[in-house]
């Protein structure tokens, strides 16, 4: 039998549109304000925090008895959402800190990072661009791609955070977008790895593709990464549905020298899907599906529309 408190659970969960109530006139965030049509109200983004702070703090439970230590993000306005996240009732008491840093994306959104400040240890954090051109040749902003380096169990580990361009002109039309950003990815690692050749890297995100995509498999094969979301994606179980089929864009991947028991004392015990009942539609046609806060301009006040998903190590 293992010792829950020898497991460290690592996740990584899209929020699905975490914005404040207040106009900033730097982004495109009017549909999430008290006057637009979808009517976000302060009422509505505190039930949202909590329904949150419920979610991430029960994220790998079951074999660790304890939240989460490390959580990347994605869709999260800013600095004050963060915060306003690691201080509600549910998180409160698990002493959470936050990376974060704002990105030049049109709608305001970016990655980050929360983690639990007595178990994980924040020693660098920088962020890198995407370089993209629209047809007409300008620069097409999209989410900056988060690295934060620190301790774990006394172990130097290195975290890249990731929310790729999405298929909403169509996969094939932007597929070189998501081919962009896995070179960005193998080209920082490489850059750590000149650095330390015995680097450990966990590259998170909700990468808008499917673990058997070429993005995926680039970053897989040029940066020697194992995805152990591979086997947990299937016909029936993934961590968003478009038109009743499961996609797992959200996934987790590490370099395989964490499988070399002799230079870790971080061993790999599970990776899966966060998908309690509680998180789901619980009745109707989507039954099962990602209880979502919005569908369109339609208020649910649910969670997201992904799950969570998540890795355990447990110590050697």
């Amino acid at each position: 039998m293992i010792n829950t408190s020898e497991i460290y659970t690592i996740a990584f969960y899209n929020i699905e549109n975490l914005f404040d109530t207040e106009n900033d006139p730097l982004t495109h965030d009017d549909d999430f304000l008290p006057n637009s049509a979808k009517r976000w109200t302060p009422k509505r983004y505190q039930n949202k925090l909590s329904k949150l702070g419920t979610a991430i703090s029960k994220i790998g439970y079951e074999n660790s008895n304890k939240a989460p230590d490390i959580i990347g993000l994605a869709e999260v306005e800013n600095e004050k959402v963060l915060k306003d996240l690691i201080s509600n009732k549910n998180l409160s008491h698990l002493n959470y800190s936050y990376i974060h840093y704002d990105s030049m994306d049109e709608r305001g959104i970016d990655v980050a990072l929360i983690y639990n400040s007595d178990h994980f240890e924040v020693i660098h954090s920088e962020t890198f661009s995407v370089y993209l051109q629209n047809e007409l040749g300008h620069q097409d902003y999209t989410r900056d791609i988060l690295l934060v380096q620190g301790q774990l169990n006394n172990e130097n580990i290195n975290i890249i955070v990731n929310h790729w361009s999405s298929k909403r002109e169509g996969e094939k039309e932007t597929e070189h977008k998501r081919i962009a950003a896995a070179n960005v990815v193998n080209s920082i690692i490489a850059k750590l790895k000149k650095e330390d050749p015995s680097v450990k890297v966990i590259v998170m995100g909700d990468f808008n593709d499917n673990p058997n995509s070429k993005s995926i498999e680039t970053l897989q094969e040029k940066s020697d990464l194992y995805n152990p979301f591979k086997t947990v994606w299937s016909y029936n179980n993934g961590s968003l549905n478009h038109n009743f089929q499961w996609n797992l864009f959200d996934q987790i991947l590490f370099s395989t020298n964490f499988f070399d028991i002799s230079r870790t004392t971080l061993n790999f015990h599970k990776a899966d899907i966060f998908n309690d009942k509680f998180l789901t539609q619980y009745k109707g046609k989507y039954k099962g599906q990602p209880f979502r806060t919005y569908v369109g301009k339609k208020y649910k006040g649910g969670f997201s529309d992904h799950f969570p998903v998540f890795i355990q190590f447990k110590m050697g």
